[in-house]
């Protein structure tokens, strides 16, 4: 058996173990009552039921992020173009001042002159020479007015459309804080509601629902690695790919944060895309502009430092790094940490430098 296949079994192997060495609680079945019976309540969600319930709510938190980090990031986009037009405004403003003093210069010479430029003046001369060169200096103050005209109504032209420009990037703006809002306030309420979900847990449930985790992942995992996936991946990395590897597996044990990039703590999308950074490829900020932008691969033809989306949202992102394993930031209340490639659903592999 070759290196990768041991290391894919091994990986396998420890998930299983992670599984049975869960502690569990035995649970007796209670004594038969002779009591009258109880009226019926509503009955209470199974563990599992629970499982389920917490990793929506993660889920779908997980997709309002998405939704946060794009505003986020159209603001910030949106807040430098507008302090360029502001820049441009300015500079346009001190250009229409200097060319209106250019052609209240040219006007007051008129006026001390009768009306007439100097060059008009000469063309009344007797003498050849003063008369060409009377025709020629007329020529020119004429051209030189229709320049500075000319420039002066292209400049009010281009102010008038920074201007509008300015106006509709400060809507936009604001549409995009309003959109950050709203976005925070659902994944706020949405982890809230996870947190509620796990603190009405018993101590020996709670480690029960970490076991159910571990094994719908493992399970999952095994599904995936039974269907033969991991047969043809046996690319090596790029040497942009290997410092991007490099760079996310460094982060394992940070905490996940909801927006975070870094360095303390990350959300998915803000581990891989300051891992390809600081391999010198800037990648979209959203594991949802991962997706659409960057060019698709076939999950056989993946090699390490490529990111597999996952969910048919796209809302969760991991970097491949090898033998059926990825480096993600999993949730809330989880850490980055290695994990099967095949533990969640995948939607399909993205390749930052192709």
């Amino acid at each position: 058996m070759n290196r990768r296949h041991c290391a894919a079994a091994a990986i396998t192997l420890v998930c299983a173990l992670a599984v049975l060495t869960v502690p569990t609680q035995a649970f007796a079945a209670p004594p038969p009552s002779h009591s009258p019976a109880a009226p019926a309540g509503p009955q209470r969600k199974s563990l599992e039921e629970v499982r389920e319930e917490i990793d929506a709510l993660y889920r779908k938190a997980g997709a309002a992020t998405d939704a946060y980090n794009l505003a986020e990031e159209r603001a910030e986009k949106q807040s430098g173009e507008i302090v360029k037009l502001a820049q441009a405004i300015v500079e346009g403003q001190a250009k229409i001042a200097d060319l209106k003093s250019r052609a209240g210069a040219q006007a007051r010479e008129q006026y001390r002159t009768g009306g007439l430029p100097p060059g008009a003046q000469m063309m009344l001369s007797d003498d050849p020479r003063m008369f060409m060169d009377g025709v020629n200096r007329v020529w020119q103050g004429q051209q030189a007015a229709k320049g500075v005209l000319g420039e002066l109504t292209r400049t009010q032209e281009d102010l008038e459309t920074y201007t509008k420009d300015a106006s509709s990037n400060w809507n936009k703006l604001e549409a995009n804080r309003l959109k950050q809002a709203k976005a925070k306030k659902r994944i706020n309420g949405q982890i809230a509601a996870a947190k509620k979900l796990e603190s009405q847990l018993e101590k020996e449930e709670r480690a029960r629902l970490l076991e159910l985790e571990q094994e719908a992942e493992y399970k999952a995992q095994t599904a995936w690695l039974g269907s033969g996936a991991l047969k043809e991946i046996n690319r090596e990395a790029s040497a942009r790919g290997k410092k991007a590897v490099a760079f996310a597996t460094a982060q394992i044990g940070k905490p996940y944060v909801w927006g975070a990039e870094g360095p303390g703590s990350y959300d998915c999308s803000g581990l891989t895309s300051q891992a390809w950074a600081a391999a010198g490829r800037p990648i979209p900020r959203t594991s949802q502009e991962q997706w659409r932008q960057l060019p698709h691969i076939a999950v056989k033809d993946m090699r390490p430092g490529d990111l597999i989306i996952y969910h048919g949202d796209a809302s969760h992102v991991g970097m491949y790094i090898g033998d059926g394993a990825i480096v993600h930031a999993p949730r809330p209340g989880r850490n980055v940490t290695l994990a099967g490639a095949g533990s969640m659903e995948i939607l399909g592999v993205v390749r930052p430098d192709r």
